[in-house]
């Protein structure tokens, strides 16, 4: 018989996200940080290749991020529109986690699920912080999947991606839920 866990079980029926741009201060320790960077990597990671690398990004990192988004859009061409979205996340971050899906090319693990396991850091990254008590909200944008941008913020490689970056700080009022997928529309209980 299995052991059931009420609580985490609990946790999972009633997490939400809440907007990134309602974090206020604090934000965790470097210590609490490391608490909750390993629960997160405590991650599905088929063929224990880490097929991804973090990046921590303080109040230093958010200017440089939110004046390079603003230099990307404009050398795209973009209007005021692109270039407050491109700067949106970063002017307001406090403290974030950049998750990149870093695939490891010629493994037998296919790189479809090196990037799966990417996304699945980010999901654990929301549920550590989360649990922690902290506010925790997964976001992208345009400038996390341009690779002009991500190879001048992030240094990344043309192989690799930003699945997430994961804002954690101290959550804000709580907006009220929003409607919750219909199981009865979306689940099939056997083969067509």
């Amino acid at each position: 018989m299995p052991a059931p866990n009420p609580a985490a079980l609990a946790f999972l029926e009633t997490r939400r996200s809440l907007p990134a741009k309602t974090f206020t201060a604090p934000v965790p320790t470097a210590a609490e940080l490391d608490r909750i960077l390993a629960a997160a990597l405590r991650v599905p990671d088929h063929g224990k290749l880490e097929p991804w690398r973090l990046i921590v990004l303080a109040a230093p990192d958010f200017v440089r991020l939110a004046d390079l988004a603003e230099a990307r859009a404009l050398e795209l061409g973009g209007d005021a529109e692109k270039v407050a979205k491109g700067r949106g996340q970063f002017d307001l971050g406090r403290l974030a986690v950049v998750v990149i899906a870093s695939p490891k090319a010629g493994d037998k693990i296919p790189l479809i699920e090196q990037t799966l396991s990417a996304g699945a850091l980010c999901m654990n990254l929301v549920h550590a912080a989360t649990a922690a008590g902290w506010g925790a909200n997964w976001l992208t944008g345009w400038p996390a999947h341009d690779a002009v941008f991500r190879a001048r913020a992030f240094g990344c490689t043309a192989d690799e991606l930003v699945a997430g970056i994961v804002h954690i700080a101290t959550p804000g009022a709580e907006p009220p839920d929003r409607p919750r997928p219909d199981l009865a529309r979306l689940v099939a209980r056997g083969l067509p």
